[in-house]
């Protein structure tokens, strides 16, 4: 769209023109009627329209088009189901703070309060999940609202914007005069310099410090200062969700099996990520928190904090690197940490090397450690199998490992992983399901086989729900609805889809399936039937 000069256009050839205008090339989405008008212009623009078999898909891989790009992702989803399809993807996006625009179609103005089809306001229903939620009414705004949507989910702090149209308004022509592509998103205000100061002076004079590293991190390209700090000051690193590949995991002071530590350290900097349930939700035991973060309404309201830092990452993170006052050594805690870690991945190896039948879950993320490249993309759909995949893959780039984030929806998988083979076409792209988690989104296999989309899939298939079965059991002694259906053959169902896979029960044979699965051209799913009886020890509570 030209700004020089006024346009006459049906009202979805506005919107697509506004995405363009901000450089979207990629938008997800389910036919439906409400957006024949977004549909057409938006194939018509050359834009590559990816379409799913369901919303909630289509909401996810829009979500993971942005984490991957950090760029904004786009959904247009038709008006009614096609919008409440999606809202559980896009609570997701408002818990990742993830730059998602979803344009929705939406009963005709002129009959509103008629009956239409599908005739619901979504406004309310999304607003608790967006920055913004509006409807436009006017086609001559379309353009403008739309390049608002845009500039509003990429500012400071990131998340979902949603707008809908009612279908009348998407049909009429109007004549607009664009208004110029809005400025770069504001720049992250600069912390104070003081408590910038504050928080480098606790961890240099700590006698344990310890740093965790989130995907704001990652969101704001902020890992090379990450790593000047770290190395600058000595201080142990963990990396928390997207920040995963932020701080390479062989990096002398990167650290993963000792989070532990955590609660033995004197000075805790939680970087780019909320204080919540993965993070003990703050209590570090006797540990002073630090708690920097991109905005100051991200910082921690429930924690009493001894310094939090508030503005661009890079800019914090590499004034404490140039920090130069009076320090602490650290390297015989860094030393003791180490061994400690070395000796917790020795420990390990008996269960990612586990012949016992049935396979332990351990064992098929052994061999999926053994085929991954470095540069490989990871994304975890699931609970217990996941989990194991959380612990033993080890992420050496950042932007490279996808998982649902601190809100925890299943069926993200087959999502992420689309927006992960369009992103790298050229990489290893392995989807780690739970066999629960599976049933989600498998019809959207039929997706991946449409697009041409090769995914190696690999399934922790116990036949149960472990996430629930395990604790109900501790709990109660007996577990209700836990249970799924031993044996399942998804790999035929992806085969019938189009793809390819295979069962696996011995595990000798996990390792010439995977190669299979990755060398596959179409998407490949690798069905392993693992111990029902064995349940990831975990340390997060739900409340």
């Amino acid at each position: 769209m030209n700004a020089s000069h006024e346009i006459d256009a049906e009202g979805g050839a506005l919107a697509v023109a506004a995405l363009r205008d901000a450089g979207v090339d990629t938008v997800f989405t389910l036919s439906g009627g409400h957006i024949f008008s977004l549909l057409h212009a938006a194939a018509e623009a050359g834009l590559r329209v990816v379409d799913v078999r369901h919303e909630q898909t289509a909401v996810f891989a829009a979500e993971a088009y942005a984490k991957l790009t950090r760029r904004p992702g786009v959904a247009l989803l038709t008006a009614g189901p096609g919008i409440t399809n999606g809202i559980s993807a896009l609570a997701g996006a408002w818990f990742n703070g993830s730059p998602l625009v979803v344009l929705g179609g939406r009963a005709a103005q002129r009959h509103w309060g008629s009956g239409s089809l599908q005739e619901l306001d979504h406004v309310p229903l999304v607003a608790p999940v967006t920055k913004a939620a509006r409807t436009v009414t006017a086609t001559g705004r379309i353009a403008d609202e739309v390049r608002d949507a845009l500039a509003l989910a990429t500012g400071p702090h990131r998340g979902p914007v949603f707008l809908d149209f009612p279908i009348d308004v998407l049909h009429r022509r109007a004549a607009a005069t664009p208004t110029p592509p809005p400025a770069p998103p504001p720049s992250l205000a600069q912390a104070d310099p003081d408590e910038v100061d504050r928080a480098a002076a606790l961890l240099a004079g700590a006698e344990r410090p310890a740093l965790v590293a989130g995907g704001d991190v990652w969101w704001g390209g902020a890992w090379p200062a990450l790593r000047r700090c770290v190395e600058e000051l000595r201080i142990p690193a963990f990396m928390n969700g997207q920040g995963r590949g932020c701080l390479p995991a062989d990096h002398e002071l990167a650290f993963a099996r000792t989070r532990r530590a955590l609660t033995e350290a004197d000075v805790v900097a939680v970087v780019g990520t909320p204080l919540d349930f993965r993070l003990s939700f703050g209590r570090f035991k006797g540990a002073r928190v630090i708690h920097i973060v991109d905005d100051p309404a991200r910082r921690a309201a429930h924690v009493a904090t001894a310094a939090a830092p508030a503005g661009d990452l890079t800019a914090i993170l590499d004034a404490m690197a140039a920090w130069r006052g009076e320090r602490r050594g650290h390297e015989e805690w860094i030393d003791r940490l180490r061994e400690r870690e070395r000796a917790l991945r020795r420990a390990e190896e008996a269960q990612l090397t586990s012949d016992s039948a049935p396979i332990h879950p351990a064992r098929v993320i052994g061999e999926v450690r053994a085929q991954l490249d470095r540069d490989a993309v990871v994304v975890g759909d699931g609970g217990d199998f996941v989990s194991y995949a959380g612990k033993f893959l080890d992420s050496h780039r950042p932007g490279h490992w996808l998982d649902p984030g601190p809100y925890g929806c299943l069926g993200s998988g087959v999502g992420y992983a689309a927006a992960a083979r369009l992103c790298h076409p050229g990489r290893q792209v392995a989807l780690l399901l739970g066999d629960g988690a599976f049933g989600f989104s498998a019809s959207d296999v039929d997706t991946l086989v449409r697009h041409r989309l090769p995914v190696a899939m690999i399934v922790g298939n116990n036949g149960i729900w472990g996430l629930e079965k395990h604790p109900m059991r501790d709990l109660y002694g007996s577990d209700i609805a836990a249970d799924l259906q031993p044996g399942c053959r998804y790999d035929q169902l992806v085969q019938a889809l189009g793809g390819a896979g295979e069962v696996v029960e011995r595990p000798a044979d996990i390792a010439p399936a995977l190669r299979r699965a990755f060398a596959a051209s179409v998407p490949y799913l690798v069905n392993v039937l693992t111990d029902p009886k064995v349940s990831y020890k975990r340390s997060s509570k739900l409340g």
